[in-house]
């Protein structure tokens, strides 16, 4: 990453590549949820292994002409015979500032690299919470935001094309 310090041949700040720093992170919304505590936390129940769903989100703000908001939204669930054992909610953002992006690549830029920087932060939280509700840490997979990326485009020019025919 390039740093605004003029490197002493007389190059500054417009003549730095691009840059990307990440000024803060923080929890903006979280919601751990154990409905059917303690019966769920039964060894026998534990055993059979539980059904997975999760589901990733990820928006962006942008707060002045450099920094932006993005936010990375995990939500999910464990159910075992239709009844749920635990659910969680986090939304986990960061504060970024890039200079010297093109237009064009600011958004995949805060959608797919941003991201990244905030998911072992918010996979560790979520992995702490199931644990701390009586299960083993729940880690979640690692996620592909360019993959992730690239398909939400394709989905949103099929929509836009759908809308236009």
């Amino acid at each position: 990453m390039a740093n605004d310090i003029p490197n002493g041949n007389g190059a500054g700040p417009a003549d730095a590549g691009p840059s990307l720093n990440a000024l803060i992170q923080y929890t903006k919304d979280f919601s751990f949820e154990n409905p059917k505590a303690p019966r769920s936390l039964s060894q026998q129940e534990a055993q059979q292994g539980p059904q997975m769903s999760l589901q990733v989100n990820v928006s962006t703000t942008a707060l002045s002409d450099s920094e932006y908001e993005t936010v990375l939204q995990l939500e999910g669930k464990a159910e075992l015979n239709g009844e749920t054992l635990f659910a969680f909610d986090l939304s986990y953002a960061g504060v970024f500032r890039l200079a010297n992006i093109p237009q064009e690549h600011i958004h995949p830029v805060l959608v797919i690299d941003c991201a990244r920087l905030l998911f072992p932060f918010a996979r560790q939280i979520v992995a702490d919470a199931v644990q701390s509700g009586g299960f083993p840490p729940f880690y979640v997979p690692t996620i592909d935001f360019a993959q992730l990326y690239q398909q939400r485009m394709q989905q949103f020019q099929a929509e836009q094309g759908a809308a236009n025919a």
